[in-house]
């Protein structure tokens, strides 16, 4: 590993510990891919990206320790492992070029769930239970495939109009454990090798003191400003790899 691969390694353990604790939230783990897969495949990139998710996924676990909310879990974790199925398998039989599309989309896709979420909480909604099922679905397939699931759980959770706390909780349960089924996964399908793993885990340890600065900073400062240029530099991003993968 050359010294620019482990500086951006570095920064993507920085955004991933930053949207952990609070700051930049799903726009900022969405960017870790696209960032990543200019030094190295798609699929590789999405594959060593996962031990650092579970680093931070246990620090958030231990701040939202039991604010979940149980009902929601149980109805959109198991489509969510039916989309982390959908999505490996794209992962593993889609080439390099398509997966870049797909990942530019997907990065699209996010920034326009960003700019409309404001939105989503003054819409008139009479909740049904497949808008969870889909959600769930959708949640686990954007996991599988670049690690950017949370946009549809987001979107429904904001429509249920469920408090902070809880509302947090839940996000950190159900990814924890979408991340957690993901891990054997991609070792047994070559997504995240063993040697990729030990290669990132001295990064792991970035990732705990940038939680709790992330946590320190929203408490602190207007987290507003930094997230719109995340999403800025995200929708640049996913411009440019679906202009790699149409090419």
């Amino acid at each position: 590993m050359n010294a620019g691969t482990i500086a951006l390694i570095v920064v993507i353990a920085f955004m991933i510990g930053l949207s952990k604790g609070g700051l930049g939230g799903p726009v900022l783990v969405a960017l870790v891919a696209p960032v990543l897969s200019q030094i190295m495949p798609v699929s590789q990139a999405v594959g060593i990206t996962l031990p650092l998710l579970l680093v931070g996924d246990l620090m958030a676990l231990i701040a939202y320790w039991r604010a979940w909310d149980m009902g929601y879990i149980r109805l959109m974790l198991p489509p969510a492992i039916v989309g982390v199925a959908f999505g490996i398998v794209l992962l593993t039989v889609l080439d390099d070029k398509a997966l870049r599309l797909a990942l530019g989309l997907f990065s699209v896709l996010i920034v326009a769930y960003k700019v409309g979420s404001a939105r989503l909480k003054a819409l008139a909604y009479s909740p049904r239970q497949w808008h969870g099922v889909l959600a769930g679905w959708a949640s686990g397939f954007g996991s599988a495939l670049a690690n950017v699931g949370a946009p549809p759980f987001i979107a429904y959770m904001l429509l249920q109009k469920v408090d902070p706390r809880p509302f947090i909780g839940t996000t950190t349960l159900l990814f924890s454990v979408i991340n957690v089924l993901k891990l054997p996964i991609f070792l047994a399908t070559g997504v995240l090798t063993a040697q990729g793993a030990i290669s990132v885990a001295w990064a792991m340890l970035i990732i705990p003191p940038t939680v709790l600065f992330g946590s320190w900073a929203v408490k602190h400062f207007t987290p507003q400003a930094f997230e719109a240029l995340m999403t800025v530099l995200l929708f640049i991003g996913g411009l440019y790899l679906i202009g790699q993968g149409i090419g």
